[in-house]
């Protein structure tokens, strides 16, 4: 099958697309990279979306899930246009959407129990529509009925991607939010754990933000994380954040590492006198430390930590993760033979692959879900016929 996968992370900076060939042989999928490219959201947009997921009125949301599609659509044929097919080559797509709210921990109703929710938006059914190609979305409602967290859902790609007959190894994905996953050496899908870690990109693009008053929307490269000092007094104090020492399964978002807590965080800077650069060195030394911290719930060795998604590129974070697992060697998606821009989107267009061949991709030990569930709902393409079966190799 040829696949398309979508995906915007917590940053809320655009949609990633991935075109993949994806041909399951023995139980096992094998993804071959055919296309990659990403659409950034404007400026505006990404301003939208935060305020959206903090203080959203049903009318705006309702209008931005639909606006949302038509981006998400968008950017589909354009990778579709890069890899030079045609939609009528396509199978399916798998399109993540963009989360606006997560709330994993849930809040009790009389007479019902314990509601976990969660809203992505960026509707399948103007994707599938404008594209002409049956779209898989929603994937994170089944696994939170099932009593799941709903997240980390990447886990899954990462065991297919990299595990290692004998090596047990931590892939780090370091988006807008932080998240590990542990591979041990030899093990399965039932054997890996993985879990949010807190902070990523999202704390340190929202403190140049406010710096910049809007001008610039993340620091570059981590160059100006790496002219500052790290506060330690800080650190210290950040380190102490109750999601860092709760138990998995876990998960997060914006709702505990978004604008209240970077409005602190300046507070802090301000009293204490630091520059916009130390408090970026003190947050970048912070994330890599939360990282490093998630191995009080491991059950193995790490013989290698793989790192993917933007934070890859940040050079304060990568020479912070470097310091934390010293001397186990920091590699990266890339140096692995996968792309650490495309590896998210490729795992969505797995996850649609899979549930149109009746697989179940979550990962229970990893949500808390209490059993197996194909994860995803299904729009079918063309003129609404269902196209659940793989065509015939082209």
């Amino acid at each position: 099958m040829k696949v398309v996968g979508l995906m915007s992370g917590t940053s809320a900076d655009g949609v990633d697309a991935a075109l993949v060939s994806i041909v399951r042989r023995g139980g096992r999928p094998q993804i071959t990279p055919i296309a990659f490219t990403s659409m950034p959201y404007p400026r505006s947009l990404q301003q939208r979306l935060v305020e959206l997921s903090l203080h959203g009125h049903v009318a705006e949301i309702c209008h931005m899930n639909t606006y949302l599609g038509e981006l998400f659509a968008k950017a589909a044929l354009k990778v579709i246009h890069a890899a030079q097919c045609r939609p009528a080559d396509i199978d399916a797509i798998g399109s993540h959407g963009q989360t606006i709210h997560h709330l994993p921990k849930g809040t009790r109703e009389p007479g019902i129990g314990l509601i976990r929710s969660t809203l992505q938006i960026g509707e399948p059914a103007v994707i599938a529509e404008r594209t002409g190609i049956t779209t898989v979305a929603n994937f994170r409602p089944r696994d939170m009925a099932a009593g799941g967290e709903g997240a980390p859902l990447v886990p899954y790609a990462h065991a297919i991607a990299f595990s290692h007959a004998r090596r047990g190894r931590l892939v780090v994905n370091i988006g807008g939010i932080s998240n590990v996953t542990y591979l041990p050496a030899g093990g399965k899908v039932v054997d890996l754990r993985a879990f949010d870690t807190g902070p990523g990109n999202m704390v340190l693009d929202a403190i140049v933000q406010e710096a910049t008053k809007g001008k610039q929307a993340y620091d570059a490269g981590g160059r100006r994380a790496q002219q500052g000092t790290v506060n330690r007094s800080l650190l210290t104090e950040l380190m102490a954040h109750p999601f860092l020492t709760r138990r998995p399964p876990k998960s997060t978002g914006r709702e505990e590492f978004g604008a209240p807590l970077v409005q602190r965080l300046i507070a802090t800077q301000r009293k204490a006198r630091l520059t916009m650069e130390d408090l970026l060195a003190t947050c970048a030394a912070w994330t890599a430390e939360a990282i490093g911290s998630s191995r009080r719930w491991l059950p193995g060795e790490i013989d290698d930590v793989i790192v993917g998604g933007g934070g890859v590129y940040n050079r304060a974070i990568m020479a912070s993760l470097r310091k934390v697992f010293d001397p186990t060697p920091v590699l990266t998606f890339d140096d692995c033979g996968w792309s650490s821009k495309a590896f998210e989107a490729t795992a969505f267009a797995l996850l649609a692959h899979d549930l149109l061949l009746g697989q179940c991709t979550n990962v229970p030990q990893v949500t808390g879900a209490r059993h197996p569930v194909l994860l995803g709902s299904v729009v079918p393409g063309g003129a609404g016929r269902p196209t659940l079966r793989p065509r015939r190799a082209r």
